[in-house]
């Protein structure tokens, strides 16, 4: 049964919709496996091997499977997770984890703080649909 209940026994059940925030005491495995509950997309991408932006995008691009040249920009980046994915069709919902976000000379606090506000802008745009959009991040 499609969208299943974040109720009571959801691990997100005190996780609004719609969020971006740190990892903190959830565990990824677990967060796989409420994804998978709930059958919405589960997105992974283990960053610490970028040293660079593009790097970085494009491990996140790659992980997530987005077609080749998705991970050039930021913009590109959040097109793809806002306009590129609503045009697929209706969606149950995302759950996207960002772990061990590298802090570099070429990729630092900055270009960390834009990386999550691309994530931010697409939480945004899937509350506006009603759809979850939930988005976990570490740092290195």
């Amino acid at each position: 049964m499609p969208g299943q209940s974040e109720g009571p026994e959801s691990l997100l059940m005190s996780v609004p919709a719609n969020l971006v925030q740190s990892i903190r005491a959830f565990r990824v495995a677990e967060l796989q496996e409420e994804a998978a509950r709930l059958e919405q997309h589960f997105l992974y991408a283990h960053c610490i091997a970028g040293l660079t932006k593009q790097q970085v995008l494009g491990i996140i691009s790659e992980s997530f499977r987005f077609p080749k040249g998705v991970g050039k920009n930021f913009d590109g980046l959040r097109t793809t997770l806002t306009e590129t994915m609503a045009a697929a069709g209706p969606q149950n919902g995302f759950l996207v984890v960002l772990e061990q976000l590298p802090n570099t000379q070429k990729f630092d606090k900055e270009a960390r703080e834009t990386l999550l506000d691309v994530f931010r802008d697409a939480a945004d745009f899937w509350a506006e649909k009603k759809v979850p959009f939930r988005v976990f991040y570490s740092f290195e």
